[in-house]
């Protein structure tokens, strides 16, 4: 499968461009948050995002608000709004989580992965997305600090994932790493590509 994972756009319409170019190779588009500014043109990003003709999961990040942003995604059949949901693709369950971005611990996800793991099938493959990157990695180092998630660390130590898409950190763009046999990527604003 091939998922063209993308994040922090914040309304660079340029980048959106280069998301829409690259989803011709991808299975599925999977956006860990930021699309916008603060909301701004949040309709047209998601109008030009479903002329991909793609199915394309989204959460939100610190940029947008939960309510507004399922809205807008209802309006578009392939625009799925993912915010502690699931969906099942193939041998694949995505299961996103947006929002936030600023603490380093949340019990509400916590509670969701013990929640989820009850759910999941032996030979299911889980694909993680969430907009804050997890604890102490090449994904949230900022100068000399780590200011990531711990209970994203958490989420992947119960569920073990394949691979985690997350952003919010623009200085990590680009980059990856792994914790444990999960891959971890912050794909950046204009997209990369995942084979798994």
């Amino acid at each position: 499968m091939k998922i063209l994972g993308f994040v922090d756009v914040h309304g660079n319409m340029s980048a959106l461009k280069s998301v829409i170019k690259k989803s011709k190779k991808a299975d599925v588009l999977v956006c860990a948050g930021d699309l916008s500014i603060f909301q701004e043109g949040l309709e047209i990003l998601i109008a030009k995002l479903s002329k991909a003709n793609k199915l394309v999961l989204i959460i939100p990040g610190n940029h947008e608000d939960e309510g507004l942003l399922a809205d807008v995604c209802s309006a578009f059949s392939n625009v799925l709004y993912m915010h502690e949901r699931s969906y099942h693709f193939g041998k694949y369950v995505f299961f996103g989580y947006g929002g936030g971005g600023f603490s380093q611990k949340d019990e509400r996800l916590e509670r969701l992965a013990k929640r989820f793991k009850k759910h999941l099938k032996k030979n299911d493959k889980v694909i993680l997305f969430t907009h804050a990157p997890p604890y102490g990695t090449k994904l949230d180092k900022v100068w000399h600090d780590y200011v990531g998630n711990e209970s994203i660390n958490k989420f992947i130590k119960i569920i073990k994932p394949k691979l985690l898409i997350c952003g919010h950190i623009h200085e990590t763009a680009g980059k990856s790493d792994k914790i444990s046999s999960t891959k971890i990527i912050n794909p950046g604003p204009e997209g990369k590509i995942i084979e798994i």
